[in-house]
């Protein structure tokens, strides 16, 4: 069913009850001399307390521009970004209360550039303790560094250490500690995994889960790796040249996928078995490229590459329909 204008004023209403954020036409766009690159472009989601939002796309896709406005690197061009229910930060992070930047961080997809490499470990998890106020006197927070550095599973003996001492995955935990520095609320993760190996990425996927149950967090969880969402989120959103395609409950999203481009992806995932075969959508094979942002075709901005296109997705831009409860796509095939 198409959906009407009171839907996004449900979503408010939802967002001001049990939701930790609620983006509400999210726009992020970049002036630059080839043109306007629309790098986020409309889009509404909400995250309740307690879960963690799945949001997954290719390369330039948009997702990581999300996190980076969210947290209040970039500032929204248009829209806003409602934290709790009532608090706007919509705005850069120069603006923002302390408080608001103590209770939401993020960790970055390469440890390697995230780590300042003339600071010791101690330094780097010191500072955010030093800026928000955390601990007594010195010896408080040098106990602080030490229970963190425990808590990520590391040696008490890395506390002098430089970034360029330890290895990638140790790195990376090190920027959760970090980021666990604050006791926050809402941790926004930036592709945590894709720069590790995979041994280390379960161990560190396993922490994540570990520390949302302890701490009662929230995660905004940004990756490309679909297969990685089926065990960690719950809910999943599919991203495309800076829209949202689809929304689902992680169950039902790789049960019955419906965007075109969704299921071009999950078709994609590398499986092990038959049985897992069987349980994908129909082999798509991926065709042409994405288009450049700065010159977004009208219409679908996917119908260059999707093999279902009909004559409307050249010239009209599908709206959101929800399909299910909880579940929505914009694309024409379901647009009545």
């Amino acid at each position: 069913m198409r959906l009407p204008v009171f839907y996004f004023r449900i979503l408010e209403v939802i967002a001001l009850t049990n939701n930790i954020l609620f983006v509400d036409h999210l726009e992020k766009y970049f002036f630059t001399y080839q043109g306007i690159v629309k790098a986020v472009d409309g889009i509404s989601f909400f995250i309740k307390e307690g879960e963690t939002f799945g949001l997954v796309g290719e390369s330039g896709s948009g997702k990581s521009t999300v996190a980076y406005t969210v947290v209040g690197m970039y500032r929204p061009t248009k829209g806003k970004i409602i934290y709790k229910g009532d608090k706007d930060i919509s705005q850069d992070s120069r603006e923002r209360p302390l408080a608001i930047k103590k209770e939401i961080q993020i960790v970055y997809q390469d440890p390697g550039t995230s780590l300042n490499p003339s600071m010791t470990i101690k330094n780097i998890l010191e500072l955010p303790l030093k800026v928000h106020n955390i601990g007594k006197n010195n010896e408080d927070r040098i106990n602080k560094v030490k229970e963190l550095l425990e808590m990520v599973q590391l040696p008490v003996s890395y506390t002098y250490k430089y970034p360029s001492m330890i290895g990638g995955g140790e790195k990376q935990m090190v920027a959760i500690a970090r980021a666990l520095a604050t006791n926050p609320s809402f941790v926004l993760l930036d592709e945590p995994t894709s720069a590790l190996d995979v041994s280390v990425q379960a161990k560190l996927i396993n922490m994540l889960i570990q520390f949302q149950k302890k701490f009662k967090l929230s995660y905004l969880f940004i990756t490309h790796d679909l297969s990685l969402m089926r065990n960690v989120a719950s809910r999943v959103a599919i991203m495309y040249l800076g829209k949202l395609c689809e929304i689902a409950p992680t169950s039902e999203f790789f049960k019955n996928p419906l965007h075109p481009y969704t299921q071009m992806l999950l078709s994609s995932i590398p499986v092990i078995s038959d049985e897992e075969e069987a349980l994908k959508p129909k082999k798509i094979i991926s065709k042409g490229e994405i288009p450049s942002p700065v010159d977004i075709p009208p219409g679908c901005s996917f119908h260059f590459r999707c093999q279902k296109k009909m004559d409307i997705c050249s010239c009209d831009d599908p709206i959101i329909t929800e399909t299910s409860e909880g579940h929505t796509v914009r694309c024409h095939l379901y647009t009545k």
